[in-house]
């Protein structure tokens, strides 16, 4: 597993220890069993954006600070320079870009999200948090599941969704797809 992920399982496991909660009263929060949630924290396995959503969202942390490893210090405003945001990459299909990494107390978390091409018989990841999501697809066309009901939406297109229901997207045409995502 990439570098990335190590980091991002060092901090949960740091956020853990601090609160001092039991990895069963965090799986439970993450919707998880203990033995997926300790797979989480041994840095051998995909985290997914939901489930550190979830986990910010119930112990009053940061989203980005989880992915990350930095505190937002703004409170005004946060400019994201073109190619500039933080980006973290969960697997070699997706990288997250975050678009207001550096602002605190964000009422939602703003990403550029680049999905890669998979080969057409690979089946497309679902994920669930609470709260909301809006995508935008910015270039190229993507395979949206939401709720076992497949949208494909291209560049231009948007869609704001219930993010409690399984979703999960899908390049292509062979082709990257790039979206803002939002979640709320």
């Amino acid at each position: 597993m990439n570098e990335q992920i190590k980091q991002i399982a060092e901090r949960l496991i740091g956020l853990r220890e601090a609160l001092e909660i039991t990895p069963e009263e965090m799986a439970k929060v993450a919707h998880l069993t203990p033995e997926e949630y300790m797979a989480l924290e041994s840095g051998t396995k995909d985290i997914s954006v939901s489930v550190l959503h979830q986990i910010s969202q119930a112990y009053g942390v940061e989203l980005t600070t989880l992915m990350f490893g930095d505190e937002p210090k703004m409170s005004t405003y946060f400019v994201t320079r073109k190619g500039k945001g933080i980006a973290v990459e969960r697997t070699k299909a997706y990288k997250y870009q975050s678009l207001a990494a550096g602002f605190a107390g964000r009422k939602a978390d703003p990403f550029l999200v680049t999905v890669h091409p998979k080969a057409d018989d690979e089946p497309v990841y679902l994920n669930a948090h609470p709260g909301q999501e809006y995508n935008l697809v910015l270039s190229g066309r993507l395979l949206l599941n939401i709720n076992n009901k497949e949208l494909i939406l291209e560049a231009g297109d948007s869609i704001y969704f219930n993010s409690e229901l399984p979703h999960g997207m899908k390049a292509l045409d062979g082709e990257t797809v790039n979206f803002l995502a939002v979640i709320l």
